[in-house]
């Protein structure tokens, strides 16, 4: 069980090798981010730029525009806002294949509070035209979508964890792109779920108050693009649906899984679990989950008293 930052410091040090299109631009979080990793092995495409996250688009556009690869790393909250304006100009108008590698997203960001919480940047990025968005589950799944992302030809945003979660993957798996995977099967409900939370929602299905309840589980890794029709045939049926990311209930998976129900004519009873419109706070990983309902214990509690369970 490996974290998903440090997944990506080690694969894309390995594609480096043969891949010399590849560069990494820092925006002085190396440490932090893992792409030290890269650096160390490959110093002579490895550009730290200090805290100029703006500057950080510019200087990946202009080295797309001469054949190279670039991967931006800072933490997600200063991609998807402080340099929005240039990723928006830059990359998303003139499709750049430039890659956003987002660091420390979500609630979990070693206490560093809601200034550097980011937990509105799939409404923000999947707002954005010709944005690819990817929110891996695991570390497994992590790194088959940087091999993916290496190869993609336009831009990209990969939402990446700070810690580790239990794995949900095994190692044969193989990214399909836009996708949703079923993870279980079910009839009472579906849950719908993305990012790491998808590991937390794992672990919730299997807790005692949900024992006797047929409830299917779909993973989401690609909220952007997304196959809409394969959703429907696993949404399809459902009187109950729960989205659970671990992201604002505004503008993200919750928004997505309601554009396919409501596009198709479906009647489900959608319910949101997901931070509510509000700042969040500094605080260890437990309790910022168990607060904002979004650990395993939560997320079953809720579950089931929706269900009547």
């Amino acid at each position: 069980m490996k974290s998903q930052r440090v997944v990506w410091g080690d694969t894309l040090t390995e594609l480096g090798e043969t891949d010399k299109r590849i560069v990494i631009i820092d925006g002085d979080l190396a440490t932090s981010t893992m792409a030290v990793t890269f650096a160390k092995a490959h110093p002579e495409s490895f550009v730290e730029a200090g805290i100029a996250e703006q500057n950080m688009v510019g200087m990946a556009f202009g080295m797309s525009t001469l054949g190279y690869r670039p991967w931006l790393s800072s933490f997600g909250v200063f991609l998807t806002n402080r340099a929005l304006d240039q990723v928006r100009m830059l990359v998303s108008q003139t499709l750049a294949p430039v890659r956003l590698a987002a660091a420390y997203t979500g609630l979990l960001n070693g206490s560093a509070g809601k200034t550097h919480q980011d937990v509105e940047d799939f409404s923000i990025m999947r707002a954005l035209p010709n944005m690819t968005v990817l929110a891996p589950a695991d570390a497994v799944e992590a790194e088959a979508m940087i091999r993916w992302a290496a190869e993609h030809d336009g831009p990209l945003y990969l939402r990446l964890a700070r810690d580790a979660v239990a794995d949900v993957f095994s190692s044969d798996y193989v990214y399909e792109h836009g996708a949703p995977i079923l993870l279980r099967d079910g009839t009472d409900a579906v849950v719908v779920s993305t990012g790491v939370q998808t590991s937390r929602t794992v672990e919730a299905l299997n807790a005692p108050e949900l024992h006797g309840l047929s409830i299917r589980h779909v993973h989401v890794p690609s909220l952007k693009p997304l196959d809409e029709d394969a959703l429907w045939q696993q949404l399809d049926g459902n009187r109950r649906v729960f989205t659970v990311e671990e992201h604002s209930v505004i503008g993200g998976l919750g928004d997505v899984v309601s554009g396919v129900l409501t596009s198709r004519g479906g009647s489900a009873l959608q319910s949101r679990i997901g931070l509510a419109d509000g700042w969040s706070e500094s605080a260890p990983n437990d309790f910022l989950l168990d607060k904002y309902g979004l650990s395993p214990a939560r997320v079953a509690a809720r579950i089931a008293a929706e269900l009547g369970a």
